[in-house]
């Protein structure tokens, strides 16, 4: 079965926000929650097409963070935990976009790390260590999503442009098999960087820190 990384960029107190938030929303929230509600249900009903029960709903693994909780304990509430996170941070990021496929991708970033590690990258700039590092440290914990999928990783957006300059550094000495996949995410984060960098500078409005990665 291959798995698909996909990636966006939001303010993360956006999304921890509604964490926890019960009633506690201004109309701008409630109106992204009710949009949350309707694309917890679509998922739910595609589930339920599918004949897949994971002992929890998304709806209702949406209303439990809503609440500040995530104590549900069937066997895999954290594949509907994390669902209905991802949800939540969709509904706060920008459009996504789409990194890769990979049959095992825990494996082959293992192995990109080894080949990284091997050569001087910093440890916190490794790429399984982010894409598979879970929630940042303040958001709460939501239990583990039954086999590893979905997933929820995330980078500071102040580490993409170190991440890529590192990667760039060491890629000619890197196993040629790994090349052209960190080739593709040194382009990914060059270009977060940059527009990162852009909308910092020119849009007063503008607060997005965090690259979220989704890994189905």
């Amino acid at each position: 079965m291959s798995h698909n990384i996909a990636y966006s960029t939001a303010d993360k107190a956006d999304v921890l926000a509604y964490l926890g938030a019960r009633g506690d929303l201004t109309e701008d929230q409630r109106r992204r929650l009710d949009g949350m509600r309707r694309n917890a249900q679509v998922h739910q009903d595609r589930l339920d097409r599918d004949g897949i029960d994971w002992g929890l709903s998304v709806p209702d693994a949406l209303d439990h963070l809503i609440e500040g909780r995530a104590d549900a304990d069937a066997g895999c509430a954290g594949n509907a935990y994390h669902t209905a996170l991802q949800i939540i941070i969709d509904c706060n990021a920008s459009d996504p976009g789409h990194l890769g496929t990979y049959s095992m991708p825990s494996t082959f970033f293992g192995l990109v790390d080894e080949e990284m590690r091997r050569l001087g990258v910093p440890a916190d700039l490794l790429p399984h260590g982010y894409l598979y590092g879970g929630l940042p440290d303040d958001f709460p914990d939501i239990p583990w999503a039954m086999d590893g999928y979905p997933a929820i990783g995330h980078l500071p957006l102040a580490k993409a442009k170190p991440a890529a300059d590192a990667y760039r550094a060491v890629l000619d000495r890197m196993d040629e098999q790994l090349r052209y996949d960190v080739r593709e995410l040194i382009d990914t984060l060059d270009a977060e960087h940059e527009a990162w960098e852009y909308a910092t500078e020119k849009l007063d409005w503008y607060t997005q820190d965090t690259l979220f990665f989704k890994l189905t």
